[in-house]
Formats: C-alpha cells, structure tokens, sequence
C-alpha cells in the first residue's frame, strides 16, 4: 500500500490525465509491488529492474564480450537475472555496468514505480539520462510523472480511460505481461480500492489484448486496405495504430478500437459477404504444428503410420515377436488417432476468439 503523499501525488497527475486515481494507483501497485524507494548504502533509491540485452544491444566490442564474461550482458531477453534485492541490482548489475558504459547501463535499466526504461529518455522529452534520473529520485510524484509520461507518449491514456486493463497491459507491457496476468491484477487492485470490478467500456470488442480468429481477420481486412501488418491474430500496438489510422481516413470515431461500425466499414474489402479472410486450416495453428514430427501434417502421419504397420506385417511371421507386432499396430492406431485428435483441437482453437475481457472473480 501507497502512503498518502504518493495517493495525494497519484490523484494530482490522475486529474491531470482525465483518468480515475484507482486506475492509475492499480497501474502503480501491480508495477512496483506498492513500493516507492528502496534503501541502497542507506539512501532511498528508485526501484530498479536491469535489462541485460539492452546492454548487450548497445555495447560494441571488445566492451560487449568483457560485459558478457561478468554477467552483465546476454543476447536473450531474459538471460541476466535480476537478484531479489535492490541493493544487490545496484551493486552486481548497474554500478559496475556504469563504470564500462554510463549512458548505455542508465538506458538498460528499468526506473521507478512505473518500471519505465531509461532507453526512453529522450522519447519523453528529458536533455538527457541525468535528467531523468533526476525526476526518479524526486520523490513519488516524480516517479509517478514518468510513468505518465511514457502513458501519454504511448498513447495509452485512452485504455485508461475506458478501464481497459487488458489493453493496457498488452501496450504497456507487452504479450509477456497479458501472460504473467498482470492485467487480472490491476483489476484486482482496482477492486480493492474501490469496491467495483473495472468493466472496460470497449467490452465484446476488438482491441489491444484481443487474440484469434476475428483478430486474423481484422488484420487480413486492414492489410486489403492498404495497411503494412502481419496477420497473426495477435491486436498489439501496430495493429492499434492500424485500426486508428484507418478509422481517420474513412471518417470514424478514432479510438483505435474495432468495435461494430469499423467492422462495418472493413466488410467493403470482403470478396463476399460469408468470407473469412485470415483464417486457418486445422493443421495450420500453433497447438497442431506442435504435436510432433510424426503428426505435423496429413502427409507425415500417413507415412509415419503406414512404416509402422508394415513393420507389424514383417514381424508378424517371425516367431516368439508376435507380441511386439501387436504392440506396432497398436502405435499405429494411436498416430492416427493422435493426429486426428491435434487437427481437430486445431480447428477448434484456429476458430476461437479473445476479445480479451477480465471475467469476475470466481468466474
């Protein structure tokens, strides 16, 4: 829980950015755990997190191989672990990072309660890292104004606005965050703040977030229209700026949002009124492409199951293996039923829509 200066600072900027406090309070628990400062060599510090592949992007040699062989740099995201306490990120990660490279360390470091990267300095209008810095170590409203900041620079206020955590997430913290939940625990801190569950005015709808079917034929729709996009099913922030783009040039409520009238406006670019543009074949989704080499494809699993059977058929004269071409016809059938079961679940899941709504809890 928040102290009442840093409620009072996040209540100011809330009021400032047309957004309920409880939203941005939510927004600023889940981020920082509720924690403002940290104490390092017995100074409030800025709550850290260290990016080691930003690091590495921005290091050239020899320096990229000497921060690699200390631990302070990988190409994998992910690949340098952040120890538990602060004190530890400052001592381990940036100190030592700051002393090979200070510009490169401030940008691959995370900042604050809003956990905003220093890559963004200039992005958000600073002179330069220190500056930043600066407003980190300011207090709370500081902390609380870079976050803003970096909402507003991004064009996620109106995600706020309509209490759309699910959108809120998937652009402000990527896929990674709609899979670590941190948009059920927004909603969750929100319901505890306020005692009502958020329920997002672009409900039922396309947006950031949403996932599948209607997703893929959303961006199939946008690319007939003249819009660069891939068609993966997944509404993240090019498909927003896709959507919003398209909604200015044909006269629409610009919200970035596919609801009933920009789906209406996208069926003039259908081939015909049934059509689904960007749907999948059964053994064209993730789940199917992933049942194994034998079941891959219908053509796999005919060869893999008709090699099986023909082993069963040699060993079926060979005497004292009986049993063993017995156990071979068995696999067979189970190929064959495993991959009729994988393609099915594959047009199933190819079929399914996210629209990315938080169900209440319980549900």
């Amino acid at each position: 829980m928040f102290d009442d200066a840093t409620v009072r600072a996040v209540e100011r900027i809330a009021a400032r950015m047309k957004v309920e406090a409880a939203m941005l309070l939510a927004v600023a628990e889940v981020e920082s755990n509720g924690q403002v400062f940290a104490m390092v060599d017995g100074s409030k510090e800025p709550l850290i997190r260290w990016e080691g592949h930003y690091f590495d992007e921005r290091l050239k040699e020899p320096k990229r191989s000497e921060a690699r062989r200390l631990g302070l740099a990988s190409p994998k995201v992910g690949g340098i672990k952040n120890p538990r306490s602060q004190q530890a990120r400052w001592d381990k990660l940036l100190r030592p990072a700051s002393k090979m490279a200070e510009v490169a360390a401030f940008e691959s470091t995370s900042w604050g309660l809003g956990q905003v990267m220093g890559a963004h300095w200039r992005a958000l209008g600073f002179a330069s890292p220190g500056e930043m810095l600066a407003t980190a170590r300011a207090g709370a409203g500081g902390q609380i104004e870079l976050m803003a900041l970096y909402i507003d620079k991004f064009g996620l206020a109106d995600e706020l606005q309509r209490k759309d955590f699910t959108a809120f997430t998937r652009g402000y913290n990527g896929p990674a965050g709609i899979k670590a939940g941190y948009h059920v625990k927004m909603a969750a801190a929100y319901k505890r703040l306020t005692g009502a569950r958020p329920v997002s005015s672009a409900a039922g709808m396309l947006r950031m977030g949403s996932t599948g079917a209607r997703v893929r034929e959303l961006q199939a729709l946008l690319v007939r229209a003249g819009h660069a996009l891939k068609v993966d099913g997944d509404f993240g922030p090019s498909t927003k700026a896709a959507v919003t783009a398209f909604q200015r040039s044909a006269g629409l409520t610009v919200d970035g949002v596919a609801g009933p009238e920009t789906m209406r406006a996208l069926a003039a670019y259908k081939a015909a009124p049934d059509e689904q543009p960007g749907s999948l074949g059964a053994l064209q989704t993730q789940e199917a492409k992933q049942g194994g080499a034998a079941i891959l494809g219908a053509a796999g699993l005919e060869t893999a199951s008709r090699q099986i059977d023909t082993a069963a058929d040699r060993l079926a004269f060979v005497p004292g293996l009986e049993w063993l071409a017995g156990i071979l016809t068995v696999v067979a059938v189970l190929l064959v039923l495993g991959g009729l079961s994988w393609a099915a679940y594959g047009w199933w899941k190819g079929r399914q829509t996210d629209e990315g709504d938080i169900a209440p809890a319980g549900a």
